[in-house]
């Protein structure tokens, strides 16, 4: 690869981090071409770019960005693949890399940055995977915050149903 190569994918995964800033760094090295192929295919069902990257480029595109990802430099050794994904589904690519480790040991996560925060290690893998997407976590707000007022209409009404019924009763009654 030329220097100018290398230049203009450093600026294409800088585009990619700035499009994307919600990212998974795995190592999967030792899969076969067929692993691989079946990791991309999953990848291309569930919507997430899969790029497999030096480790070098990878930091010189970091660098690039705003922010500070020194904490997920000292991963980046090994053969590493990211995984791009957009800010609607974060836990996406670790329901997808859970899945695909089912039958096999590989690929391990080595780190993910959600927003700004950063996962490191292959153990934050299922915390990953439990993440809410915006959209569910706005309904369930809206869930909680539905539940209250649902709950004094169901008292109101069904105790007007009740002094309803009373004040029936008490209009029929002789004196």
């Amino acid at each position: 690869m030329t220097k100018q190569e290398k230049i203009a994918l450093v600026q294409e995964l800088t585009e990619k981090f700035q499009e994307f800033p919600n990212f998974y760094i795995a190592d999967a090295g030792g899969l076969t071409v067929a692993e691989m192929n079946e990791l991309r295919q999953l990848c291309f069902e569930s919507n997430v770019k899969l790029q497999v990257v030096k480790n070098t480029l990878i930091k010189k595109a970091l660098d690039n960005l705003e922010g500070d990802y020194s904490e997920v430099y000292d991963v980046l050794n090994l053969p590493s693949s990211v995984f791009f994904v957009d800010a609607e589904n974060p836990s996406v690519p670790a329901k997808l890399l859970k899945k695909f480790r089912e039958s096999k040991d590989k690929p391990v996560l080595k780190a993910a940055v959600i927003e700004t925060s950063v996962f490191k290690g292959d153990d934050q893998l299922k915390a990953l995977a439990d993440l809410k997407s915006k959209d569910e976590l706005i309904g369930e707000i809206v869930g909680l915050l539905q539940s209250p007022a649902k709950n004094v209409i169901s008292a109101l009404t069904s105790g007007g149903g009740k002094l309803a019924g009373i004040l029936k009763t008490l209009s029929e009654r002789e004196e």
